[in-house]
């Protein structure tokens, strides 16, 4: 077979691409079988993973082609596979790049595959020349763990086990980035570096910034205040593509259920004009575990409860427009947000840096993080 698929030797094996409302909740269904007994495995709320493949509640595909992919033996399900072309992403690339992601397989020769031949046939036919991915439909989740796969994986962000990466080059994909993360924890003893203090009381001085956190009742100014400063201050990063202003609001109404204000910064410059952000995260999945994916009866109570006593974060985003950037305005937000969340038990992992963001990686190491994990993100030319 092209590409390295695999040889094919269970005719009993069989590729079913999801065309009803009951074989999609099949392809939802899948991982909570597949990981049931997995302790690092964290079950998403089912809501919640119904709304990503729901184009009346996910925004971003409005804008894809998309086709997913159940592969079954003897009518059992034992793999899926999401394929899709991003056409926002392909106008701004201006590379007709398609994705797969969602991949979730048994441990077996044959079936990985099948399942990988089955995303890249459908993106031939889509006209696209290469195949990226995992990749998936919500912002900042993308890739698969290669180093670091302890803990549990925070908030919106990838698991898979070691083996998933071989089933990949075994096809023929190969590595195109890495993004890098790292950890604080105030249990472990960790302070900032008094260099870094001195670096950023200088910054403030020099150039009049000024830190404020979210303001929850002007809600809706602020996410657009975000949405900007995000667009204009990381169009540059690789893999980046535009956010419409409609996948923006329904990320905020999602988010607004677990941010901390706290947790949301702003950096504005002498004349109160915004230009930069820093956010982080409550990691509810430290919550989700034992819910198996289901808010009632008592998953709804536990949130509640638990979300805004959480100490643990995913550093979700930072970004300073390029007018600032190279003045360490990152480094200064990212002290305000240290401060703002400063608790005994303080525990945050810095998530994603792409490995050639030296800027950002050299500023993280000075800040005395700790590595943590790898995520890569695979690629094959299938023209």
């Amino acid at each position: 077979m092209p590409h390295g698929a695999a040889e094919r030797m269970d005719t009993n094996m069989n590729i079913y691409p999801v065309n009803s409302h009951t074989e999609r909740l099949e392809f939802i269904e899948f991982p909570y079988e597949l990981y049931r007994h997995d302790p690092v495995w964290v079950p998403q709320l089912r809501s919640e993973q119904r709304k990503q493949f729901d184009a009346n509640t996910n925004p971003f595909l409005e804008h894809c082609d998309i086709k997913l992919f159940l592969l079954k033996d003897r009518g059992k399900t034992i793999g899926r596979i999401a394929a899709f072309v991003d056409n926002i992403a392909v106008d701004f690339w201006k590379e007709r790049i398609g994705h797969f992601g969602y991949f979730e397989c048994i441990s077996d020769k044959t079936a990985p595959g099948l399942l990988l031949e089955a995303a890249r046939k459908w993106l031939q036919e889509q006209r696209c020349t290469m195949m990226r991915g995992p990749w998936s439909f919500v912002s900042q989740e993308i890739g698969m763990v290669v180093e670091g796969f302890e803990p549990s994986p925070v908030l919106m962000a990838p698991y898979n086990p070691p083996y998933y990466n071989e089933f990949l080059t075994d096809f023929g994909l190969h590595k195109v980035k890495d993004l890098l993360c790292w950890y604080i924890s105030m249990a472990e003893g960790y302070q900032i570096p008094q260099r870094i203090l001195t670096l950023t009381d200088l910054v403030a001085k020099r150039y009049g910034v000024t830190i404020r956190p979210m303001n929850m009742k002007q809600y809706d100014r602020d996410v657009q205040i975000f949405t900007e400063l995000s667009n204009s201050s990381i169009n540059s990063n690789w893999g980046f593509s535009p956010v419409t202003e409609a996948e923006a609001n329904a990320i905020a109404q999602d988010m607004k259920q677990i941010i901390q204000p706290q947790g949301v910064l702003f950096a504005e410059d002498k004349k109160g004009r915004p230009i930069g952000f820093a956010v982080a995260l409550p990691d509810i999945n430290a919550l989700l575990k034992g819910l198996n994916g289901r808010l009632f009866p008592f998953g709804f109570i536990k949130l509640l409860w638990g979300i805004p006593r959480l100490r643990r974060y995913r550093m979700f985003a930072l970004g300073v427009i390029p007018e600032f950037q190279g003045k360490a305005v990152d480094s200064l937000l990212y002290r305000a947000l240290y401060a703002s969340l400063n608790a005994p038990d303080m525990w945050m992992e810095i998530n994603y840096v792409l490995e050639d963001n030296w800027p950002m990686v050299n500023a993280i190491e000075k800040l005395g993080a700790q590595p943590l994990r790898r995520y890569r993100v695979y690629e094959l030319d299938i023209i």
